[in-house]
């Protein structure tokens, strides 16, 4: 059976790229006899907060964007994260980092084109290389594994995931074949932050395998981290056999071409609603921008149902007036 989630991060309120992603998922989901799960990435504890959470859920439940069963916070799960960065360990796939924002924005290149700068291996281990070939995990970890990995991870430095310099097919859902390969577009990358924070590719390809989470849809500015996670997926869970569809839709744009975001106030949901607009007014609006309907109309997620194809929806970015 199919199941998605919507994972957002509450670091503001919703806005219509957010709202656009969350309607896309749930029909992709609900299209297929499938559930569709809620798990709240509030991983950040400067930046997330859990007022804005608990406006997010209110804002979902107001669009007829119902969840099955109960939210997940990632915050709560740091013991799980914990393990798992720990059979890592004693894989040793992972090092410590000492470089700062500024040294890497300074030497590292080239810029992908979501941003980010890919890490050049400045502090992994001299004459270190990852085979294509994954070492299977230990069933369990013996007391001094468990101390090894211990001292490594307690340690002031970001934590950063090696990756072999391999190719990495997959065909996305939307916008079909793709192969990327991991040390050229992805570089070594952050699984946990100096802080002592988990980051967002190693909480997620945990919390996916966990939920049972077999569809992913996203904006396709998250492209990249596709084949990290399919990689990582298979070094943490070798005996998850079953693939995950990915599947990347394009963004809202303002009209300079840039992507939606809180800074957008007019497209703020908070806004939106004291301003008089009407759920089915904001999701019949969102589902002609995606294509699902020739004309807005005031509809909810359930009346689109029945029309939802993904060969409607435009593989171009979509300016919103």
């Amino acid at each position: 059976m199919t199941r998605g989630r919507f994972a957002p991060s509450p670091t503001g309120r919703m806005h219509l790229g957010n709202v656009f992603c969350a309607l896309l998922s749930w029909l992709s989901a609900k299209s297929k006899g499938g559930e569709w799960v809620l798990r709240i990435e509030d991983l950040d504890p400067q930046r997330s907060k859990r007022e804005y959470a608990l406006q997010l859920m209110d804002d979902l439940q107001w669009l007829g964007l119902a969840w099955d069963g109960d939210p997940v916070w990632q915050s709560q799960r740091g013991d799980i994260y914990e393990q798992y960065l720990k059979q890592l360990a004693t894989m040793q796939m992972i090092y410590p980092c000492y470089c700062t924002r500024a040294d890497i924005m300074a030497t590292q290149a080239p810029h992908e084109t979501d941003g980010r700068i890919v890490y050049k291996g400045t502090c992994r281990p001299e004459h270190h290389s990852v085979q294509s070939s994954i070492p299977s995990p230990p069933d369990s970890l013996s007391p001094s594994e468990n101390s090894l990995a211990s001292t490594l991870i307690s340690q002031a430095a970001t934590i950063r995931l090696m990756v072999p310099d391999e190719n990495i097919p997959f065909v996305d859902g939307h916008y079909g074949e793709q192969s990327i390969n991991l040390t050229e577009h992805c570089g070594d990358y952050i699984i946990r932050r100096k802080d002592g924070a988990w980051a967002y590719q190693l909480a997620v390809v945990i919390d996916d395998a966990l939920m049972g989470v077999n569809e992913i849809v996203r904006g396709r500015d998250l492209l990249l981290s596709s084949p990290q996670q399919i990689h990582l997926r298979k070094v943490l869970f070798p005996n998850i056999h079953e693939a995950v569809n990915f599947i990347h839709h394009p963004l809202l744009c303002n009209m300079q071409g840039q992507r939606l975001c809180k800074r957008d106030k007019s497209m703020d949901l908070g806004f939106m609603r004291q301003e008089g607009k009407t759920a089915k007014e904001i999701i019949g609006y969102l589902a002609h921008l995606a294509g699902i309907t020739e004309k807005a109309y005031d509809a909810s997620p359930q009346e689109l149902l029945p029309l939802f194809s993904w060969h409607k929806i435009s593989r171009e970015d979509i300016q919103v007036e």
